[in-house]
């Protein structure tokens, strides 16, 4: 074994701690997580999948995003591969909800003191 299989092999367990929570992704490994989750969420935005946790979606995305959800839940935290998965499922469900509100004329409201808009 060579300088770069001790590398390669303290890398491993790097990784294998951060996915596990063991250990705080660095700048550079969140990174490569968000980079990774997005690619799954395109793959799943080509497929027309939203939920990939459950019922048919979860079929879909088995099938079509294999290898983007590999990559994701390899570099990623798997508390955070999980809470991505919920969250792009209750954004797109708060989403549907507010454009049902508008479509009912329902009135956008200012709260004072917020900063929101």
């Amino acid at each position: 074994m060579g300088i770069f299989g001790l590398f390669g092999s303290a890398d491993e367990k790097r990784k294998e701690e951060v996915r596990t929570g063991a250990r705080a992704p660095d700048r550079t490994e969140r990174q490569i997580c968000w980079d990774a989750r997005d690619k799954f969420y395109r793959c799943l935005d080509k497929h027309d999948v939203i939920d990939s946790l459950n019922g048919d979606g979860k079929k879909i995305a088995e099938k079509q995003c294999g290898q983007e959800n590999k990559d994701f839940e390899q570099n990623c935290a798997s508390a955070w591969v999980t809470y991505f998965k919920r969250y792009r499922v209750a954004e797109h469900q708060k989403k549907k909800t507010l454009e049902k509100l508008q479509q009912e004329g329902a009135n956008k409201m200012v709260v004072e003191g917020s900063t929101r808009t």
